[in-house]
């Protein structure tokens, strides 16, 4: 007998899961609505990161939506979110002080605005996250990380 698994198999399995991390971390649309939105402001405001965001994002309603959307698959594995994220980081001027400084306003936010399940949830992630980005980041320039190693851009001589 051919074991089938139909959409509708795979829609209910989703829900329970969904249902479960939601019982329990608390994690729901809003929460992450709240945490993305206060997360992009700290970041935007940030010395360091806001640069990189602001010369490649004039509207930013559209970004936050689609930030929403993917925190949405990454916490409670939604599947609502279809972007490819790793080529649109490629090309960034970016290294590991700017993943040590997201992931710092990440946490921060996080804590702040998150019962402490779900914000260790969303920290969980987000660390899997910059490290698979920093990863491609630099392979995309020709570095190889060996485990625990860092990306550096080069400075240029000045």
């Amino acid at each position: 007998m051919e074991s089938r698994v139909t959409s509708e198999g795979l829609a209910s399995r989703r829900e329970a899961l969904i249902e479960q991390i939601r019982a329990e971390t608390g994690i729901d649309e809003p929460m992450i609505a709240r945490l993305v939105d206060t997360f992009y402001t700290k970041v935007r405001a940030d010395p360091l990161l806001g640069p990189v965001f602001d010369a490649r994002i004039s509207d930013w309603e559209p970004h936050l939506q689609q930030m929403r959307l993917f925190w949405s698959s990454v916490a409670l594995m939604s599947g609502v979110y279809h972007g490819r994220p790793m080529p649109r980081h490629l090309p960034l001027p970016v290294d590991a002080a700017h993943f040590d400084r997201w992931l710092e306003l990440f946490e921060q936010t996080a804590r702040e605005v998150c019962p402490p399940a779900a914000a260790a949830h969303f920290i969980e992630r987000a660390r899997r996250i910059a490290e698979s980005l920093e990863l491609g980041i630099a392979g995309a320039n020709g570095v190889l990380l060996g485990k625990g190693e860092r990306y550096r851009r080069a400075v240029p001589a000045a």
